[in-house]
Protein backbone atom coordinates (compact mmCIF):
# COMPACT_ATOMS: atom_id res chain seq x y z
CA UNK A 1 0.00 0.00 0.00
CA UNK A 2 1.63 3.33 -0.60
CA UNK A 3 2.32 5.94 1.81
CA UNK A 4 1.03 9.52 2.19
CA UNK A 5 4.04 10.78 1.92
CA UNK A 6 5.15 8.68 -1.18
CA UNK A 7 1.41 10.01 -2.76
CA UNK A 8 2.66 13.31 -2.21
CA UNK A 9 6.08 12.94 -4.26
CA UNK A 10 4.29 10.82 -7.04
CA UNK A 11 1.61 13.86 -7.38
CA UNK A 12 4.38 16.50 -7.37
CA UNK A 13 6.52 13.87 -9.83
CA UNK A 14 3.40 13.93 -12.07
CA UNK A 15 2.55 17.72 -11.80
CA UNK A 16 6.27 18.20 -12.87
CA UNK A 17 6.21 16.10 -15.90
CA UNK A 18 2.76 17.50 -17.06
CA UNK A 19 4.41 20.84 -17.07
CA UNK A 20 7.52 19.42 -19.24
CA UNK A 21 4.90 17.74 -21.86
CA UNK A 22 3.34 20.64 -22.04
CA UNK A 23 7.01 22.56 -23.14
CA UNK A 24 8.41 23.48 -26.29
CA UNK A 25 12.08 23.93 -25.03
CA UNK A 26 13.97 22.69 -21.54
CA UNK A 27 12.40 23.82 -18.35
CA UNK A 28 14.49 24.58 -15.15
CA UNK A 29 13.60 24.46 -11.99
CA UNK A 30 12.59 27.95 -11.60
CA UNK A 31 10.82 28.10 -14.00
CA UNK A 32 8.87 24.76 -12.98
CA UNK A 33 8.85 26.34 -8.99
CA UNK A 34 6.68 29.05 -10.49
CA UNK A 35 4.42 27.20 -12.93
CA UNK A 36 3.68 24.81 -10.05
CA UNK A 37 2.33 27.97 -7.92
CA UNK A 38 0.29 29.13 -10.35
CA UNK A 39 -1.56 25.54 -10.13
CA UNK A 40 -1.67 25.87 -6.58
CA UNK A 41 1.26 23.42 -5.99
CA UNK A 42 4.01 25.04 -3.57
CA UNK A 43 7.69 23.57 -4.20
CA UNK A 44 10.35 25.90 -3.92
CA UNK A 45 13.14 25.62 -6.57
CA UNK A 46 15.53 23.62 -4.82
CA UNK A 47 12.77 21.35 -3.92
CA UNK A 48 11.83 21.08 -7.23
CA UNK A 49 15.17 20.46 -8.31
CA UNK A 50 15.65 17.44 -5.36
CA UNK A 51 12.38 16.01 -7.10
CA UNK A 52 14.08 16.14 -10.66
CA UNK A 53 17.26 14.45 -9.41
CA UNK A 54 14.66 11.39 -8.62
CA UNK A 55 13.17 11.65 -12.07
CA UNK A 56 16.58 11.45 -13.71
CA UNK A 57 17.89 8.48 -11.94
CA UNK A 58 14.26 6.74 -12.77
CA UNK A 59 14.57 7.98 -16.69
CA UNK A 60 11.54 9.89 -16.68
CA UNK A 61 13.33 13.60 -17.64
CA UNK A 62 17.37 14.22 -19.09
CA UNK A 63 19.18 17.63 -18.83
CA UNK A 64 19.17 18.96 -22.00
CA UNK A 65 19.25 22.53 -21.27
CA UNK A 66 21.90 24.70 -19.77
CA UNK A 67 22.18 24.65 -16.09
CA UNK A 68 18.90 22.43 -14.97
CA UNK A 69 16.93 22.69 -17.94
CA UNK A 70 15.06 19.18 -18.40
CA UNK A 71 13.06 17.36 -21.21
CA UNK A 72 10.68 14.40 -20.42
CA UNK A 73 11.53 11.37 -22.32
CA UNK A 74 9.57 8.37 -23.61
CA UNK A 75 9.54 6.81 -20.11
CA UNK A 76 8.26 9.86 -18.59
CA UNK A 77 5.60 10.47 -20.72
CA UNK A 78 4.20 6.82 -20.48
CA UNK A 79 5.01 7.81 -16.60
CA UNK A 80 2.25 10.84 -16.84
CA UNK A 81 -0.19 8.57 -19.22
CA UNK A 82 -0.24 5.78 -16.15
CA UNK A 83 0.46 7.55 -13.00
CA UNK A 84 -2.38 8.35 -10.28
CA UNK A 85 -5.49 7.40 -12.23
CA UNK A 86 -7.29 8.21 -9.02
CA UNK A 87 -5.98 11.47 -9.34
CA UNK A 88 -7.17 12.04 -12.44
CA UNK A 89 -10.88 11.36 -11.74
CA UNK A 90 -12.66 14.84 -11.81
CA UNK A 91 -9.96 16.38 -13.90
CA UNK A 92 -12.11 17.54 -16.53
CA UNK A 93 -13.99 19.52 -13.78
CA UNK A 94 -11.04 20.73 -12.46
CA UNK A 95 -9.77 22.03 -15.98
CA UNK A 96 -13.33 23.26 -16.82
CA UNK A 97 -13.39 25.34 -13.40
CA UNK A 98 -10.03 26.85 -14.02
CA UNK A 99 -10.55 27.85 -17.87
CA UNK A 100 -13.77 29.49 -16.35
CA UNK A 101 -12.02 31.20 -13.98
CA UNK A 102 -9.47 32.72 -15.86
CA UNK A 103 -12.27 33.93 -18.90
CA UNK A 104 -12.21 37.87 -18.80
CA UNK A 105 -13.48 39.27 -21.57
CA UNK A 106 -15.63 42.06 -21.67
CA UNK A 107 -19.08 42.71 -23.39
CA UNK A 108 -18.44 46.30 -23.24
CA UNK A 109 -14.54 46.42 -24.57
CA UNK A 110 -14.81 43.52 -26.80
CA UNK A 111 -11.78 41.83 -25.84
CA UNK A 112 -10.09 39.68 -23.12
CA UNK A 113 -9.23 35.96 -22.80
CA UNK A 114 -11.54 33.46 -23.85
CA UNK A 115 -10.88 28.84 -23.40
CA UNK A 116 -11.02 27.19 -26.79
CA UNK A 117 -10.75 23.67 -27.90
CA UNK A 118 -8.34 23.26 -30.86
CA UNK A 119 -8.41 20.54 -33.75
CA UNK A 120 -5.40 19.76 -35.75
CA UNK A 121 -6.31 18.57 -39.56
CA UNK A 122 -3.72 17.57 -41.77
CA UNK A 123 -2.65 20.05 -44.12
CA UNK A 124 -3.82 18.66 -47.30
CA UNK A 125 -7.60 17.77 -45.92
CA UNK A 126 -8.18 21.52 -45.05
CA UNK A 127 -9.99 22.72 -47.57
CA UNK A 128 -12.60 19.89 -47.80
CA UNK A 129 -12.93 19.81 -43.95
CA UNK A 130 -13.98 23.47 -44.37
CA UNK A 131 -16.35 22.83 -46.49
CA UNK A 132 -18.36 20.01 -44.52
CA UNK A 133 -17.45 22.53 -40.94
CA UNK A 134 -19.54 25.43 -42.77
CA UNK A 135 -23.06 23.61 -43.02
CA UNK A 136 -22.12 23.10 -39.20
CA UNK A 137 -21.55 26.21 -38.41
CA UNK A 138 -24.52 27.80 -40.52
CA UNK A 139 -27.29 25.23 -38.56
CA UNK A 140 -25.81 26.98 -35.76
CA UNK A 141 -24.65 23.91 -34.14
CA UNK A 142 -21.47 25.03 -32.43
CA UNK A 143 -20.95 27.07 -29.08
CA UNK A 144 -20.19 30.30 -31.37
CA UNK A 145 -19.34 31.13 -35.17
CA UNK A 146 -15.73 33.02 -33.86
CA UNK A 147 -12.77 30.75 -35.23
CA UNK A 148 -9.21 31.30 -35.81
CA UNK A 149 -7.21 29.43 -38.32
CA UNK A 150 -3.27 28.86 -37.68
CA UNK A 151 -0.73 27.18 -39.84
CA UNK A 152 2.27 25.07 -39.01
CA UNK A 153 4.78 26.87 -36.16
CA UNK A 154 1.86 29.22 -35.94
CA UNK A 155 0.18 29.64 -32.48
CA UNK A 156 -3.25 29.18 -31.19
CA UNK A 157 -3.13 30.20 -27.60
CA UNK A 158 -0.61 27.74 -26.38
CA UNK A 159 -0.36 25.46 -28.84
CA UNK A 160 2.09 25.49 -31.58
CA UNK A 161 0.92 24.07 -34.62
CA UNK A 162 3.10 20.66 -35.73
CA UNK A 163 4.78 20.47 -39.33
CA UNK A 164 2.35 19.30 -42.08
CA UNK A 165 -0.68 20.60 -40.12
CA UNK A 166 -3.54 22.91 -39.51
CA UNK A 167 -4.99 24.12 -36.34
CA UNK A 168 -8.63 25.07 -35.86
CA UNK A 169 -9.59 27.27 -32.74
CA UNK A 170 -13.17 26.78 -31.81
CA UNK A 171 -14.87 28.83 -28.70
CA UNK A 172 -15.19 26.15 -25.79
CA UNK A 173 -18.60 25.63 -24.55
CA UNK A 174 -16.91 26.52 -20.68
CA UNK A 175 -16.81 30.04 -21.74
CA UNK A 176 -20.82 30.34 -21.05
CA UNK A 177 -20.25 29.26 -17.84
CA UNK A 178 -17.14 32.23 -17.50
CA UNK A 179 -19.24 34.70 -18.39
CA UNK A 180 -21.99 33.32 -15.80
CA UNK A 181 -19.68 33.43 -12.92
CA UNK A 182 -17.88 37.03 -14.43
CA UNK A 183 -21.33 38.40 -13.64
CA UNK A 184 -21.41 36.46 -9.89
CA UNK A 185 -23.74 33.57 -11.48
CA UNK A 186 -22.16 30.25 -10.22
CA UNK A 187 -22.39 27.32 -12.63
CA UNK A 188 -21.81 23.70 -11.88
CA UNK A 189 -20.72 21.51 -15.02
CA UNK A 190 -22.55 18.38 -14.73
CA UNK A 191 -22.20 16.39 -17.95
CA UNK A 192 -21.19 16.21 -21.33
CA UNK A 193 -23.09 14.58 -23.29
CA UNK A 194 -24.70 13.47 -26.60
CA UNK A 195 -27.84 14.97 -27.15
CA UNK A 196 -30.79 13.94 -30.12
CA UNK A 197 -31.99 16.40 -32.28
CA UNK A 198 -35.53 16.42 -33.92
CA UNK A 199 -37.39 18.64 -36.70
CA UNK A 200 -34.53 20.92 -35.65
CA UNK A 201 -34.93 21.31 -32.09
CA UNK A 202 -32.82 19.80 -28.72
CA UNK A 203 -35.06 16.61 -28.07
CA UNK A 204 -33.05 14.58 -25.57
CA UNK A 205 -29.74 13.28 -24.22
CA UNK A 206 -29.09 9.66 -25.62
CA UNK A 207 -25.59 9.19 -23.49
CA UNK A 208 -24.52 11.34 -20.31
CA UNK A 209 -20.72 11.04 -19.17
CA UNK A 210 -20.23 13.07 -15.79
CA UNK A 211 -17.09 15.67 -15.77
CA UNK A 212 -16.08 14.87 -12.26
CA UNK A 213 -15.84 11.03 -13.28
CA UNK A 214 -14.39 11.34 -16.18
CA UNK A 215 -10.86 11.47 -17.12
CA UNK A 216 -11.11 12.45 -20.93
CA UNK A 217 -13.49 15.34 -21.94
CA UNK A 218 -16.79 13.56 -22.97
CA UNK A 219 -16.74 15.03 -26.80
CA UNK A 220 -13.39 13.39 -27.00
CA UNK A 221 -14.93 10.37 -26.42
CA UNK A 222 -17.91 10.86 -28.10
CA UNK A 223 -15.94 11.79 -31.49
CA UNK A 224 -13.33 8.84 -31.22
CA UNK A 225 -16.28 6.25 -31.12
CA UNK A 226 -18.27 7.75 -34.19
CA UNK A 227 -21.04 7.90 -32.19
CA UNK A 228 -22.25 11.37 -33.53
CA UNK A 229 -24.47 12.38 -36.15
CA UNK A 230 -23.52 15.64 -36.75
CA UNK A 231 -23.88 16.10 -40.12
CA UNK A 232 -27.42 15.07 -40.43
CA UNK A 233 -28.50 17.09 -37.74
CA UNK A 234 -27.03 20.12 -39.66
CA UNK A 235 -28.82 18.48 -43.33
CA UNK A 236 -31.83 17.21 -42.07
CA UNK A 237 -32.12 18.26 -38.58
CA UNK A 238 -32.46 15.05 -37.45
CA UNK A 239 -29.00 14.11 -35.32
CA UNK A 240 -27.11 13.78 -32.35
CA UNK A 241 -24.76 16.71 -31.91
CA UNK A 242 -22.49 17.31 -28.69
CA UNK A 243 -23.47 19.72 -25.69
CA UNK A 244 -23.26 19.98 -22.22
CA UNK A 245 -25.38 19.83 -19.32
CA UNK A 246 -24.47 22.51 -16.49
CA UNK A 247 -27.04 23.88 -13.09
CA UNK A 248 -27.47 26.89 -12.27
CA UNK A 249 -29.13 28.55 -8.79
CA UNK A 250 -33.11 29.09 -9.48
CA UNK A 251 -33.11 32.75 -7.73
CA UNK A 252 -30.55 33.77 -11.09
CA UNK A 253 -32.71 32.58 -13.38
CA UNK A 254 -33.58 36.28 -14.38
CA UNK A 255 -29.75 37.56 -14.59
CA UNK A 256 -28.97 33.91 -16.73
CA UNK A 257 -31.30 34.84 -18.85
CA UNK A 258 -30.49 38.83 -19.44
CA UNK A 259 -26.78 37.52 -20.11
CA UNK A 260 -27.81 34.45 -22.78
CA UNK A 261 -29.13 37.44 -24.61
CA UNK A 262 -26.38 40.07 -25.02
CA UNK A 263 -23.95 36.87 -25.23
CA UNK A 264 -26.42 35.84 -28.45
CA UNK A 265 -26.79 39.76 -29.25
CA UNK A 266 -23.22 40.22 -29.70
CA UNK A 267 -22.73 37.26 -31.71
CA UNK A 268 -20.04 35.78 -29.16
CA UNK A 269 -22.38 32.64 -28.40
CA UNK A 270 -25.00 30.43 -30.20
CA UNK A 271 -28.24 30.48 -28.09
CA UNK A 272 -28.45 28.37 -25.34
CA UNK A 273 -31.12 26.59 -24.06
CA UNK A 274 -32.37 27.56 -20.10
CA UNK A 275 -34.99 24.97 -18.53
CA UNK A 276 -37.45 27.06 -16.81
CA UNK A 277 -38.53 27.02 -13.17
CA UNK A 278 -39.85 23.40 -12.62
CA UNK A 279 -39.15 22.75 -16.09
CA UNK A 280 -37.11 19.42 -17.20
CA UNK A 281 -34.03 20.27 -20.15
CA UNK A 282 -34.43 17.35 -22.63
CA UNK A 283 -35.56 15.04 -20.29
CA UNK A 284 -32.99 15.81 -17.60
CA UNK A 285 -34.96 16.67 -14.41
CA UNK A 286 -33.61 19.36 -12.71
CA UNK A 287 -32.26 19.73 -8.90
CA UNK A 288 -33.79 21.48 -6.30
CA UNK A 289 -33.43 25.07 -6.35
CA UNK A 290 -31.36 24.70 -9.93
CA UNK A 291 -32.20 25.38 -13.70
CA UNK A 292 -30.70 23.11 -16.10
CA UNK A 293 -28.80 25.25 -18.87
CA UNK A 294 -27.07 23.18 -22.12
CA UNK A 295 -24.36 24.66 -24.15
CA UNK A 296 -23.65 22.92 -27.73
CA UNK A 297 -20.17 21.94 -27.95
CA UNK A 298 -17.27 23.76 -29.78
CA UNK A 299 -16.06 20.61 -31.32
CA UNK A 300 -19.51 19.88 -33.28
CA UNK A 301 -18.16 20.92 -36.37
CA UNK A 302 -15.01 18.80 -35.53
CA UNK A 303 -16.88 15.85 -35.11
CA UNK A 304 -18.85 15.99 -38.91
CA UNK A 305 -15.23 16.41 -40.28
CA UNK A 306 -14.75 12.85 -38.29
CA UNK A 307 -17.94 11.44 -39.69
CA UNK A 308 -16.69 11.94 -42.90
CA UNK A 309 -13.51 9.94 -42.42
CA UNK A 310 -11.27 13.01 -42.25
CA UNK A 311 -8.37 12.49 -39.57
CA UNK A 312 -8.01 14.60 -36.60
CA UNK A 313 -6.71 15.83 -33.42
CA UNK A 314 -8.12 17.28 -30.73
CA UNK A 315 -7.50 19.41 -27.91
CA UNK A 316 -10.58 19.97 -25.92
CA UNK A 317 -10.14 22.71 -23.21
CA UNK A 318 -6.83 22.87 -24.21
CA UNK A 319 -6.00 26.85 -22.90
CA UNK A 320 -6.73 30.78 -23.59
CA UNK A 321 -6.69 33.27 -26.79
CA UNK A 322 -7.95 36.63 -27.08
CA UNK A 323 -11.21 37.01 -28.60
CA UNK A 324 -9.76 39.46 -30.74
CA UNK A 325 -7.77 37.27 -32.54
CA UNK A 326 -11.04 35.17 -33.39
CA UNK A 327 -13.47 36.01 -36.33
CA UNK A 328 -16.49 34.27 -38.03
CA UNK A 329 -16.43 31.12 -39.50
CA UNK A 330 -17.82 32.23 -43.01
CA UNK A 331 -14.54 35.01 -43.43
CA UNK A 332 -12.39 31.47 -44.10
CA UNK A 333 -14.15 30.39 -46.85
Amino acid sequence: MIGQETRDVERKITAILRILSESKQPVGGRSISIMLEEQGIHLGERAVRYHLKIMDERGLTRLAGPKDGRTITIAGQDELRNSLVTDKLGFVSSRIEGLAYQTNFGLRSANGKIPVDITLFNRDDLTRALKIMSDVFAAGLCSSELVALAGEGASLGQTVIPRGKVGLATICSVALIGCLLKTGIPAHARFGGLMQVRNRQPYRFVDLIEFSGSTIDPSDIFIAGRMTDVKSAASTGEGKVLAGYHEIPLLSLVRAEELLQRLTNHGLMCPAILARSGEAVCEIPRSPDKVGLIALSGLNATAAAVESGIDVTNKAMCGMMEITKLRPFRELL
